[in-house]
């Protein structure tokens, strides 16, 4: 494990999933974490979680909605004066809309995107300051496969996460004389809580079927090599890596966590 003594974290849509189990490993290393997320009631769930579980850390969880440019700067302006100025910055909000172009009005497209875009842009923009004080800033960005891979089902979120491969790629160059690299992760089918309801609401001729053989059929069908889910923890190891030290010759990069999953090289 890598030490990061000393550096101080940001996490977006920190209190569940990818988000929460980066915050953990960041923690496990020795950094100082900010978290947010809207949801009070779950951030300060987690935030109980993670005081008992380090209970030596330094942590702040903040309600902050990453839509309203106001919040992101208060909460921005909060992490540097409890924790001191960002190193990382996790941009990791938002989930998939699903629907084809037929069924998608108005008002979802431009819910999506503006969901996805500037869910990114507001805490980039905010924390970007202090990244460049860092001097070995680094912003990383949790993206889909969606975004080289999409799917008909699910159109809106597809072209949305393919700009955020694009947008990934202009910051890096942008902000590589600033010495702060930018990344991101394109993670596959991840084991998570919507994966949850849709196995305990699962049809009655596949109530024989655990979790482990439902997910395992699942990724059967959706022909991952790996022949499972990816788990939360999988996909924040690869954050770790890019938002660590461990990758300080590497910009403008994707890893990919889909188990196989992507028919691309």
């Amino acid at each position: 494990m890598i030490e990061l003594d000393g550096k101080v974290a940001v996490v977006t849509g920190g209190s569940s999933g990818i988000g929460l189990a980066t915050v953990e490993l960041l923690l496990q290393a020795g950094a100082a974490v900010a978290l947010c997320g809207r949801n009070e009631e779950r951030l300060r769930e987690a935030e109980a979680k993670l005081r008992d579980a380090y209970p030596d850390a330094r942590l702040l969880a903040a309600v902050c909605d990453v839509l309203k440019a106001d919040q992101v700067a208060a909460f921005a302006a909060d992490v540097e004066a409890r924790l001191g100025p960002a190193d990382m910055l996790v941009n990791n909000a938002g989930q998939g809309r699903v629907s084809t172009f037929a069924d998608t009005e108005d008002a979802a497209w431009m819910e999506e995107l503006q969901l996805k875009f500037f869910s990114v842009i507001y805490p980039t923009r905010a924390f970007l300051p202090q990244l460049e004080r860092s001097g070995t800033g680094a912003v990383v960005c949790v993206n889909s496969l969606l975004a080289r891979q999409p799917e008909p089902h699910m159109v809106a979120t597809s072209a949305a996460r393919a700009g955020i491969l694009n947008l990934v790629r202009s910051l890096a160059t942008e902000f590589a004389p600033r010495r702060v690299r930018v990344n991101g992760i394109l993670v596959g089918l991840i084991e998570s809580g919507q994966w949850r309801r849709r196995f305990e609401a699962r049809p009655e001729a596949d109530r024989h079927l655990d979790w482990a053989a439902w997910t395992a059929r699942l990724a059967q069908q959706k022909h991952i090599q790996l022949g499972r889910l990816g788990l939360p923890r999988e996909a924040a190891q690869a954050i770790l890596f890019l938002a660590s030290p461990l990758s300080s010759y590497t910009t403008g990069s994707h890893i990919d966590v889909s188990g196989g999953h992507s028919r691309h090289a």
